[in-house]
């Protein structure tokens, strides 16, 4: 197979000659598998019973699917994986790994600056189960080493994290979890496999929100788990008892998003990172978070790691909650919402829909003036202009 992404992504996990000669994968849009005649079915569960998962066929699709297999064998590719795993969305990859690798009793490790239903999902439900989490600094691989217990299990990181970009030092934390024989789990959503691969670091386990870069259309839901066939047997078990596995449509759509990905994402770079520069040199912009600048407190950590910054920049507003929503108004071209990753610029004033209570918020530590830009791959010319001439309201 090629050595570089941009191959990967087009050919990866595809046959180049398919049925019925068409050159692209079909959608297998079924739920129910069947067989010829009883001793067809006796030979399939034989097979299943010698080989073990990852099984070459399956009966039902709630284990498993032609089109999101191939899906599957892309994104592994990408990533450098034996094996990856679809999941109906980022919280159903992250929530049945997580399951399936606790147990009552255990500690988990979390970086404080994860995607907050992460978070949440383990403080307010593992913890009903008897798992008890602790959440360190991302930037601290000091904090990770200190906060394990003979009871730890997993360190989860999300590297870049959302929002503020922050920056893990993954070698080391993979070192401190080895020595305590502990399993290292990144969300590597905001990198992608063009800007980092966790699994060459000696992570054990890299998890997207398949959503956002990966399919970068806005158009459907997705998780994936990648890591070694052994790490990810009983997740793949417990994903077909749980349920939450994407749809062929979805694998599809999917696919057809990761063939551009390199080019996608190498744009959204550039775009970042020509942002990033604007912004912070703006009389009216009082923070930048972006690891590609020198004023990011990761960006030697980010240079070691990340071969591109991302398409994601935020920054505060020198201003309250209403000034900031209105400079938000002003601009032109992005869409208001909460993903990123897609073609379309789309920005995000994080506190409008974290709380209406100014209190509640504080106490959060979500800022009223914080904005999150997510750059599409719209001339970065334009997206300059329209910041300009927002910020020129201010």
């Amino acid at each position: 197979m090629a050595e570089h992404n941009s191959t990967r992504a087009v050919h990866a996990g595809e046959e180049k000659h398919k049925p019925d000669h068409t050159l692209t994968t079909s959608i297998a849009r079924t739920s129910t598998y069947t067989f010829r005649n009883t001793a067809e079915i006796l030979a399939f569960m034989q097979e299943k019973a010698d080989s073990g998962p990852p099984y070459s066929r399956t009966e039902y699709g709630r284990y498993g699917n032609p089109t999101q297999s191939a899906a599957e064998h892309k994104l592994a590719a990408l990533e450098g994986g034996e094996r990856a795993l679809l999941f109906a969305s980022g919280m159903a990859a992250v929530s049945t790994t997580l399951l399936t690798l606790l147990s009552n009793g255990d500690h988990i490790i979390i970086s404080r600056d994860s995607f907050y239903q992460t978070r949440e999902f383990a403080e307010t439900l593992l913890s009903r189960w008897g798992i008890e989490t602790t959440l360190v600094e991302n930037d601290k691989p000091e904090a990770f080493a200190a906060a394990i217990k003979p009871k730890t299990r997993l360190i989860f990181v999300e590297s870049p994290s959302n929002p503020y970009l922050r920056v893990a030092d993954l070698p080391k934390i993979v070192e401190i979890a080895r020595a305590n024989k502990v399993l290292t789990v990144v969300d590597s959503t905001f990198a992608t496999p063009i800007n980092m691969r966790p699994l060459e670091y000696g992570v054990d386990i890299v998890i997207h929100s398949a959503t956002k870069y990966l399919a970068g259309h806005n158009d459907l839901l997705a998780g994936v788990v990648i890591g070694s066939k052994q790490t990810l047997a009983d997740i793949g078990t417990a994903r077909g008892l749980l349920g939450g596995i994407t749809s062929a449509d979805d694998a599809s759509l999917l696919m057809r998003g990761m063939k551009t990905l390199d080019l996608r994402v190498r744009r959204q770079n550039e775009n970042g990172l020509r942002v990033a520069q604007f912004l912070e040199k703006q009389p009216g912009v009082e923070r930048v978070w972006y690891p590609g600048l020198a004023s990011h407190p990761d960006h030697e950590v980010a240079r070691r790691q990340l071969t591109g910054f991302g398409g994601v920049v935020s920054f505060e507003i020198k201003g309250d909650f209403e000034k900031t929503g209105c400079f938000v108004d002003s601009l032109q071209l992005p869409f208001i919402g909460p993903t990123l990753g897609g073609v379309e610029s789309i920005i995000l004033q994080s506190a409008t829909l974290y709380s209406l209570d100014p209190l509640e918020r504080k106490l959060a530590g979500m800022k009223d003036n914080l904005l999150r830009y997510s750059l599409g791959i719209e001339d970065a010319d334009d997206l300059i202009a329209d910041l300009e001439q927002a910020l020129a309201k201010l």
